[in-house]
Protein backbone atom coordinates (compact mmCIF):
# COMPACT_ATOMS: atom_id res chain seq x y z
CA UNK A 1 0.00 0.00 0.00
CA UNK A 2 1.27 3.61 -0.23
CA UNK A 3 0.22 5.15 2.21
CA UNK A 4 0.53 9.10 3.34
CA UNK A 5 0.34 9.39 7.64
CA UNK A 6 -0.74 12.73 8.95
CA UNK A 7 -0.89 13.85 12.55
CA UNK A 8 0.52 16.54 14.93
CA UNK A 9 4.30 16.05 16.48
CA UNK A 10 3.63 13.36 19.51
CA UNK A 11 1.03 11.67 17.52
CA UNK A 12 2.91 8.89 17.47
CA UNK A 13 3.32 8.51 13.27
CA UNK A 14 7.04 7.29 13.11
CA UNK A 15 6.30 4.34 15.76
CA UNK A 16 3.38 3.13 13.38
CA UNK A 17 5.01 3.68 10.28
CA UNK A 18 8.13 1.82 11.65
CA UNK A 19 5.82 -1.09 12.37
CA UNK A 20 4.05 -1.12 8.90
CA UNK A 21 7.77 -1.22 7.60
CA UNK A 22 8.61 -4.11 9.82
CA UNK A 23 5.75 -6.30 8.95
CA UNK A 24 4.91 -5.41 5.75
CA UNK A 25 8.18 -4.20 4.14
CA UNK A 26 6.47 -0.75 3.27
CA UNK A 27 9.56 1.63 3.60
CA UNK A 28 8.94 4.23 6.19
CA UNK A 29 9.85 7.33 4.42
CA UNK A 30 10.37 10.63 6.44
CA UNK A 31 12.05 13.76 4.81
CA UNK A 32 13.86 14.57 7.22
CA UNK A 33 16.12 11.07 7.05
CA UNK A 34 15.96 11.59 3.52
CA UNK A 35 17.65 14.98 3.26
CA UNK A 36 20.59 13.65 5.88
CA UNK A 37 21.24 10.54 3.66
CA UNK A 38 21.47 12.56 0.39
CA UNK A 39 23.86 15.50 2.12
CA UNK A 40 25.64 12.34 3.89
CA UNK A 41 26.07 10.70 0.31
CA UNK A 42 26.80 13.84 -1.38
CA UNK A 43 24.31 13.58 -4.28
CA UNK A 44 23.54 16.31 -6.14
CA UNK A 45 20.11 17.41 -4.84
CA UNK A 46 22.04 16.82 -1.23
CA UNK A 47 24.81 19.03 -1.75
CA UNK A 48 22.08 21.54 -2.57
CA UNK A 49 20.05 20.96 0.24
CA UNK A 50 23.42 20.95 3.02
CA UNK A 51 24.29 24.50 1.37
CA UNK A 52 20.27 25.87 2.18
CA UNK A 53 20.72 23.74 5.43
CA UNK A 54 24.04 25.84 6.65
CA UNK A 55 22.82 29.09 5.23
CA UNK A 56 20.00 28.39 8.26
CA UNK A 57 17.18 28.13 5.68
CA UNK A 58 14.32 25.92 4.85
CA UNK A 59 15.27 23.72 1.97
CA UNK A 60 12.64 24.23 -0.96
CA UNK A 61 10.18 21.86 -1.74
CA UNK A 62 11.64 21.15 -5.62
CA UNK A 63 14.29 19.63 -3.73
CA UNK A 64 12.29 17.67 -0.91
CA UNK A 65 9.87 16.69 -3.79
CA UNK A 66 13.48 15.77 -5.49
CA UNK A 67 14.64 13.76 -3.32
CA UNK A 68 11.34 12.15 -2.71
CA UNK A 69 11.26 10.82 -5.96
CA UNK A 70 14.66 9.31 -6.11
CA UNK A 71 13.65 7.88 -3.09
CA UNK A 72 10.65 6.18 -4.39
CA UNK A 73 11.97 5.20 -7.30
CA UNK A 74 13.71 2.12 -5.25
CA UNK A 75 13.11 -1.36 -5.47
CA UNK A 76 11.69 -1.76 -1.85
CA UNK A 77 9.14 1.14 -2.61
CA UNK A 78 7.70 -0.80 -5.78
CA UNK A 79 5.29 -2.64 -3.90
CA UNK A 80 4.20 0.40 -1.19
CA UNK A 81 5.55 3.15 1.25
CA UNK A 82 4.73 4.94 4.25
CA UNK A 83 5.35 8.99 3.71
CA UNK A 84 5.60 9.91 7.52
CA UNK A 85 4.61 13.77 8.07
CA UNK A 86 5.22 14.62 4.30
CA UNK A 87 2.99 16.40 2.81
CA UNK A 88 2.31 19.47 5.30
CA UNK A 89 0.11 21.46 3.30
CA UNK A 90 -2.45 21.65 0.53
CA UNK A 91 0.62 22.98 -1.85
CA UNK A 92 2.99 20.08 -1.25
CA UNK A 93 0.37 17.40 -1.54
CA UNK A 94 -0.60 18.38 -5.17
CA UNK A 95 3.19 18.55 -5.88
CA UNK A 96 3.66 15.18 -4.56
CA UNK A 97 0.56 14.04 -6.70
CA UNK A 98 2.29 15.36 -9.57
CA UNK A 99 5.56 12.93 -8.48
CA UNK A 100 3.52 10.16 -8.34
CA UNK A 101 2.11 11.00 -11.58
CA UNK A 102 5.19 10.53 -13.62
CA UNK A 103 6.13 7.05 -11.42
CA UNK A 104 3.45 5.96 -12.45
CA UNK A 105 1.98 5.76 -8.89
CA UNK A 106 -0.72 6.56 -6.77
CA UNK A 107 -1.49 7.06 -3.34
CA UNK A 108 -4.18 4.37 -1.59
CA UNK A 109 -4.73 6.42 1.47
CA UNK A 110 -4.09 8.83 3.87
CA UNK A 111 -4.19 8.28 7.40
CA UNK A 112 -5.11 10.82 10.17
CA UNK A 113 -3.25 9.87 13.56
CA UNK A 114 -5.99 11.89 15.62
CA UNK A 115 -5.33 12.88 18.89
CA UNK A 116 -6.67 14.84 21.83
CA UNK A 117 -4.67 18.49 22.58
CA UNK A 118 -4.01 17.44 26.27
CA UNK A 119 -2.58 14.14 25.02
CA UNK A 120 0.10 15.63 22.46
CA UNK A 121 0.88 18.01 25.37
CA UNK A 122 1.20 15.63 28.09
CA UNK A 123 3.59 13.20 25.36
CA UNK A 124 5.73 15.57 24.28
CA UNK A 125 6.36 17.70 27.79
CA UNK A 126 6.32 14.47 29.34
CA UNK A 127 9.60 13.11 27.46
CA UNK A 128 12.81 12.02 29.20
CA UNK A 129 15.71 10.39 28.49
CA UNK A 130 17.44 8.13 31.31
CA UNK A 131 20.81 9.55 31.30
CA UNK A 132 22.26 6.27 32.72
CA UNK A 133 20.43 3.83 30.00
CA UNK A 134 19.03 6.42 27.43
CA UNK A 135 15.77 5.08 27.69
CA UNK A 136 12.92 7.20 26.70
CA UNK A 137 10.74 7.39 29.21
CA UNK A 138 7.65 9.71 29.60
CA UNK A 139 6.76 11.42 33.46
CA UNK A 140 3.08 10.85 32.59
CA UNK A 141 3.00 7.88 30.80
CA UNK A 142 5.84 5.87 31.83
CA UNK A 143 5.28 3.23 35.10
CA UNK A 144 7.01 5.11 38.30
CA UNK A 145 8.77 1.50 38.11
CA UNK A 146 10.20 2.31 35.39
CA UNK A 147 10.71 6.02 36.18
CA UNK A 148 12.65 4.44 39.28
CA UNK A 149 14.29 2.17 37.74
CA UNK A 150 16.31 5.32 36.28
CA UNK A 151 16.73 7.09 39.15
CA UNK A 152 17.65 4.11 41.48
CA UNK A 153 20.61 3.32 38.39
CA UNK A 154 21.91 6.93 39.56
CA UNK A 155 20.37 8.23 36.56
CA UNK A 156 18.71 11.60 35.67
CA UNK A 157 15.40 12.26 33.56
CA UNK A 158 16.74 14.42 30.89
CA UNK A 159 14.11 16.78 29.31
CA UNK A 160 15.17 18.09 26.10
CA UNK A 161 15.13 21.67 25.75
CA UNK A 162 12.58 21.94 23.17
CA UNK A 163 9.98 20.46 25.04
CA UNK A 164 9.17 22.89 26.96
CA UNK A 165 5.30 24.32 27.26
CA UNK A 166 5.52 27.28 25.13
CA UNK A 167 7.71 25.93 21.99
CA UNK A 168 4.88 22.95 21.53
CA UNK A 169 2.15 24.91 22.39
CA UNK A 170 3.56 26.80 19.29
CA UNK A 171 4.10 23.77 17.19
CA UNK A 172 0.97 22.35 17.66
CA UNK A 173 -1.07 25.35 16.36
CA UNK A 174 1.38 25.94 13.62
CA UNK A 175 0.40 22.33 12.66
CA UNK A 176 -3.11 23.17 12.94
CA UNK A 177 -3.30 26.33 10.70
CA UNK A 178 -0.86 23.61 8.05
CA UNK A 179 -2.91 20.75 8.17
CA UNK A 180 -6.86 21.50 7.96
CA UNK A 181 -6.19 22.23 5.15
CA UNK A 182 -4.67 19.61 3.78
CA UNK A 183 -7.03 17.19 6.06
CA UNK A 184 -9.71 18.70 3.59
CA UNK A 185 -7.94 18.05 0.66
CA UNK A 186 -7.52 13.90 1.17
CA UNK A 187 -11.30 14.19 2.18
CA UNK A 188 -12.37 15.74 -0.96
CA UNK A 189 -10.11 12.96 -2.93
CA UNK A 190 -12.04 10.12 -0.82
CA UNK A 191 -8.22 9.04 0.73
CA UNK A 192 -8.65 10.32 4.10
CA UNK A 193 -8.73 7.85 6.96
CA UNK A 194 -9.23 8.57 10.74
CA UNK A 195 -6.99 6.76 13.68
CA UNK A 196 -8.11 7.56 16.82
CA UNK A 197 -4.31 7.22 17.98
CA UNK A 198 -4.71 7.95 21.70
CA UNK A 199 -3.78 4.40 24.24
CA UNK A 200 -1.31 2.01 24.10
CA UNK A 201 1.00 0.88 20.99
CA UNK A 202 -0.75 -1.87 19.78
CA UNK A 203 -4.27 -0.37 20.23
CA UNK A 204 -3.49 2.65 17.67
CA UNK A 205 -1.68 -0.03 15.49
CA UNK A 206 -4.87 -2.29 15.60
CA UNK A 207 -7.06 0.30 14.43
CA UNK A 208 -4.23 1.20 11.57
CA UNK A 209 -4.44 -1.83 10.29
CA UNK A 210 -8.31 -1.84 10.29
CA UNK A 211 -8.86 1.55 8.60
CA UNK A 212 -6.25 0.34 6.56
CA UNK A 213 -8.43 -2.91 5.43
CA UNK A 214 -5.05 -5.22 5.98
CA UNK A 215 -4.63 -8.24 7.83
CA UNK A 216 -2.60 -8.08 10.86
CA UNK A 217 0.49 -10.40 10.77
Amino acid sequence: MRIVLLGAPGSGKGTQAQQLQSDYGWPQISTGDLLRKAVAAGTELGLEAKAVMDAGNLVADDVVLGIIKDRLSNHDAKTGFVLDGFPRNRTQAQDLETVLSDLVKQLDAAVLMDVSFDILMKRLTGRRTCSKTGKLLNVYFSSQEELDECTDAGGELLMRVDDNEATIRNRLQVYDQATAPLIDHYRAGGLLRTVQADGTRAEVYSRLLTVLGVVSQ
